[in-house]
C-alpha cells in the first residue's frame, strides 16, 4: 500500500531533456516521463516545481470566492453594470488554474509540456482582456469616457489577445501546423533558440498588460486638472502597477537564481516569486477596479457608455473560443506526430519477430 503514495526521485538538469530545462535550475526535476499519478504525487515532494504549482493553485479558490460573491450576493445576472467585474474575476480564476495544472502535468511528456502552456498562455491572453473590459467599464479618466478610444477599446482588446495568444503559442513551437514532421518538438524554437523564444514570449504578455493600462497610466501619471478621476482607488491602482512591473521584471531577467545557478533551485527562484508576485498584483488590481465601481457609479451611469452584453459578456465568450480554437490548432501536429510514432514502433515490433525466426529456419 505503501509502495502507491511513494514519491518520485528528483533529477539533476543533466538528466532530463533539454526541453525540460530551466534557466539557472540545476537540480530537483521529476522525471520526464511521469505519469499522471505521479505528477500529482509531487505536488507534495519538494521539487522546482512545487511552490510554482501551490502559489497558483491556492490563489485561485480565493479568486473563485469572490466571483461567487460577486455573482450569488450582489446578483450580477440581474445587474448589468457588473458583468464586467464578472468578466474580470472570471479571468482571474482561470489563469491561476491554468498554470497550476499546466506545472503540474509538464513533466508526463514533452508534447504534454507543450500543450499545457498553450492553455497556459491561452488562460493569461483572457486575463488581459478580462482587465480591458473592467477598465472600459470602471476605471477610464472622466476625460476619456465616451470618446473614441474609449468605445473601441474592447474591440482592440480582443485583437490583441488573439494575436497575443498565437505569439506566445508561436515562441514555444514556430508555426508547426505548417510542418508536420515526428521529430516537430525538437526543431522549433523552445530547442533551438531559447532566447528568442523567451523574446517572444515576454512582447506577447507585456503586450497587451501596457495596452490594456494606457487610460489607466494617462489617468495616475499623466492626467492634470479637471476630469482626472483621482480618488481613493488610485493608491490601489498604484500597488498594483509596482507589482506588475516587478512582475514582468522577474519573467524577463531570471533573477535571482541567474547570480548563483543551483542556489534557487526549489525556492526563491525567479518564477516562484513571478508568481506570488504576479497573484499580490492581481489582488490589488481586483480591489482597485471594485473601489471605482462603487465610488463612480452613478457618475459612470450617467456619462458612460452602458454596459451590455456586446462589450462584456460578448467579448468574453468569443475570446474563450478563438483561443481554444488557436490551441487546438497548435496542438493537433503535436498529437498527429505522437500517433505517427507509436504506429511505427508497433510496426517495428512486429518485424522484429519474424526477422528472428526466418534467422533461425
Amino acid at each position: 500500500m505503501l509502495s502507491l503514495f511513494r514519491l518520485p526521485r528528483g533529477f539533476t538538469i543533466n538528466q532530463v531533456p533539454k526541453v525540460f530545462h530551466e534557466d539557472s535550475i540545476m537540480s530537483g526535476y521529476r522525471h520526464p516521463r511521469s505519469s499522471a499519478t505521479d505528477c500529482i504525487l509531487s505536488l507534495f515532494q519538494l521539487t522546482n516545481e512545487t511552490l510554482n504549482i501551490w502559489t497558483h493553485f491556492l490563489p485561485t479558490w480565493y479568486f473563485l470566492w469572490k466571483l461567487m460573491t460577486v455573482v450569488l450576493m450582489q446578483t450580477a445576472w440581474q445587474d448589468p453594470f457588473t458583468w464586467p467585474l464578472v468578466v474580470f474575476l472570471l479571468s482571474c480564476c482561470v489563469y491561476p488554474l491554468a498554470s497550476s495544472c499546466a506545472h503540474t502535468f509538464s513533466t508526463m511528456s514533452a508534447r504534454a509540456r507543450h500543450i499545457g502552456f498553450f492553455f497556459d498562455y491561452a488562460a493569461l491572453s483572457f486575463y488581459s482582456l478580462g482587465s480591458a473590459v473592467v477598465y472600459s467599464a470602471y476605471v477610464f479618466p472622466d476625460k476619456w469616457v465616451g470618446g473614441s478610444f474609449h468605445r473601441s477599446f474592447v474591440v482592440m482588446a480582443v485583437v490583441n489577445t488573439v494575436v497575443c495568444t498565437v505569439l506566445s503559442c508561436s515562441s514555444r513551437l514556430g508555426f508547426p501546423f505548417l510542418q508536420y514532421d515526428h521529430d516537430i518538438v525538437k526543431k522549433f524554437p523552445e530547442c533551438q533558440s531559447p532566447r528568442l523564444s523567451k523574446m517572444l514570449r515576454v512582447v506577447a504578455f507585456a503586450f497587451p498588460y501596457l495596452f490594456d493600462s494606457i487610460p489607466l497610466f494617462y489617468r495616475v501619471f499623466l492626467c492634470v486638472g479637471d476630469g482626472c478621476t483621482d480618488n481613493d482607488a488610485n493608491v490601489l491602482h498604484y500597488y498594483h502597477i509596482s507589482l506588475a512591473f516587478l512582475t514582468g521584471f522577474l519573467f524577463a531577467t531570471h533573477l535571482p537564481e541567474r547570480l548563483a545557478p543551483g542556489s534557487f533551485d526549489y525556492i526563491g527562484h525567479s518564477h516562484q516569486l513571478f508568481h506570488v508576485c504576479g497573484v499580490l498584483g492581481t489582488h490589488f488590481q481586483m480591489k482597485a477596479v471594485e473601489q471605482d465601481m462603487v465610488t463612480r457609479r452613478r457618475w459612470l451611469s450617467e456619462n458612460s457608455v452602458p454596459v451590455t452584453f456586446s462589450n462584456s459578456l460578448g467579448p468574453a465568450l468569443l475570446c474563450v473560443v478563438i483561443s481554444v480554437s488557436v490551441v487546438v490548432l497548435f496542438s493537433l501536429p503535436l498529437l498527429s506526430a505522437s500517433v505517427c510514432m507509436k504506429k511505427k514502433k508497433k510496426k517495428k515490433k512486429k518485424k522484429h519477430p519474424e526477422g528472428q525466426r526466418r534467422s533461425s529456419d
